[in-house]
């Protein structure tokens, strides 16, 4: 199977996603869209970013690599009545199927980031996305003190072992002069392309932030193969303390409960 479709198949994302719903339908909100228009959202779970996008009458494809995601996807879809949008299996390295210029608007939130093969991921979203429309990405930024996923991963990197030869970290995406190499050679002027740091908040307010943790340790694929790495080491309860303590390092919920912003870069593409 292909690795990265193993890794976000491991678990389920949709238990993180639940956390997430908020910022998501921030996200979506901020980006001034009306119909009519078709819009892609690529690595898409199951809809933190589609569904609120649907809402708004635009039509939207959600693609994911996972098919677990995709089938929970189109559960949501059918639950809520939303007939514009579609959830299908795909992978953001090569969108086949998908014809040339097929959207307004092509959105990444998480999620094409994690593909093995950058270059490709940015090419196929510049390929599949319409003169005058916009690629947006939302990308965790490598080593932020003021990310809570970008220091989860780093953590969690700490404890696996070392990645296979030629393995491109996705967290290269949140560096300014990546994003510019790799949609420069599709095609896409530097002029083109701006960035800004946004925040991304996970709100939990029945869960505290070590239960949080517990949710990651069992749903959230690269979480999970930490932990079955320390499990083998016999530093599981090392991960754990670490990860414990930076949530509540970064919960900014009251009562017990958890909010946690996560800084990331909002990148956006003029075609």
């Amino acid at each position: 199977m292909n690795p990265n479709k193993a890794l976000w198949e491991k678990g389920d994302f949709t238990a993180i996603a639940s956390f997430m719903r908020q910022s998501g339908e921030a996200l979506v909100k901020s980006l001034g869209i009306a119909p009519p228009l078709r819009v892609l959202d690529l690595g898409c779970g199951d809809g933190t970013t589609a569904v609120p996008l649907a809402l708004l009458g635009v039509d939207v494809v959600g693609i994911d690599i996972a098919r677990n995601l995709v089938e929970a996807g189109n559960r949501r879809a059918a639950a809520m009545g939303l007939t514009r949008l579609t959830f299908q299996e795909g992978d953001a390295c090569n969108l086949e199927g998908i014809g040339d210029h097929s959207f307004g608007l092509t959105l990444s939130v998480f999620g094409a980031m994690f593909a093995p093969r950058p270059f490709d991921a940015a090419r196929e979203m510049v390929r599949v996305t319409r003169p005058g429309g916009r690629v947006v990405m939302g990308n965790w930024i490598p080593n932020d003190p003021t990310s809570f996923v970008s220091q989860l991963l780093k953590i969690s990197s700490a404890f696996t072992p070392p990645p296979p030869e030629g393995f491109v970290s996705p967290m290269t995406w949140g560096v300014d002069t990546h994003i510019i190499e790799r949609f420069g050679q599709a095609g896409v002027p530097r002029e083109s392309i701006s960035m800004v740091r946004d925040t991304y908040w996970f709100t939990a307010p029945d869960h505290s932030p070590a239960q949080v943790i517990d949710i990651f340790r069992r749903f959230y694929g690269p979480t999970m193969n930490a932990f079955e790495a320390a499990d083998k080491s016999g530093t599981a309860d090392q991960l754990h303390s670490q990860l414990v303590e930076l949530a509540q390092a970064h919960n900014k919920g009251t009562d017990g409960g958890t909010s946690i912003g996560a800084t990331f870069l909002r990148v956006t593409v003029s075609l």
